[in-house]
């Protein structure tokens, strides 16, 4: 199976001035393509040749993990944001975020604080549990909740290179206008 980046569903420009347009040539059209590039080279000859990406994030270990998961992970990034993104959650989302931290503020400042407080590279998670629960979890690297048995929902990408040509050091700032572009009628279709 060949593993190409999905078309993004806005244009590079569209997130600004939140994420700008060549935070995303180099995060969207760079980074993220040299994962796909490198997993594709990877699988060649092995058990995942033909597989799909979550098989791979689920079974597969070192570098053919860490390159599949991070194109699982960053394709699930990017496709959460649109240019109207922001405000709040609506419907079941909604109410289960109240119903698991109080309200929408506390969600936000508690997800916030997980991603400005992972050490190093990663990502911030918004997972669903298999009994329905919500959580919030800090993976390292191209860690992925799936692989714990959790349902992502949503996720904040705090390597630096998210982040670092808009907001340099500031990861905290970097996630605050992470929140304007969260689209979150698609965001709530995942819970």
């Amino acid at each position: 199976m060949k593993f190409t980046l999905p078309e993004l569903p806005y244009t590079l420009d569209a997130l600004e001035p939140h994420i700008s347009k060549r935070t995303l040539e180099f995060h969207y059209g760079k980074h993220h393509q040299a994962y796909a590039t490198n997993l594709n080279n990877l699988v060649l000859g092995t058990e995942f040749e033909n597989a799909d990406l979550e098989t791979i994030v689920l079974k597969a270990e070192g570098s053919i993990f860490n390159n599949g998961a991070q194109v699982w992970n960053h394709t699930f990034y990017f496709m959460s944001f649109s240019p109207g993104g922001g405000g709040v959650p609506k419907g079941k989302l909604a109410e289960a975020i109240d119903k698991t931290f109080g309200s929408f503020d506390k969600f936000k400042e508690l997800f916030s604080q997980a991603g400005a407080t992972l050490f190093g590279s990663g990502w911030a998670w918004l997972v669903k549990r298999p009994d329905g629960s919500l959580d919030i979890i800090k993976e390292s690297n191209a860690g992925n909740p799936l692989r714990n048995g959790l349902t992502p929902i949503l996720t904040c990408d705090v390597w630096e290179h998210a982040y670092y040509l808009d907001y340099q050091n500031r990861r905290p700032d970097y996630i605050q206008g992470f929140w304007n572009c969260v689209d979150w009628e698609i965001v709530g279709k995942r819970y």
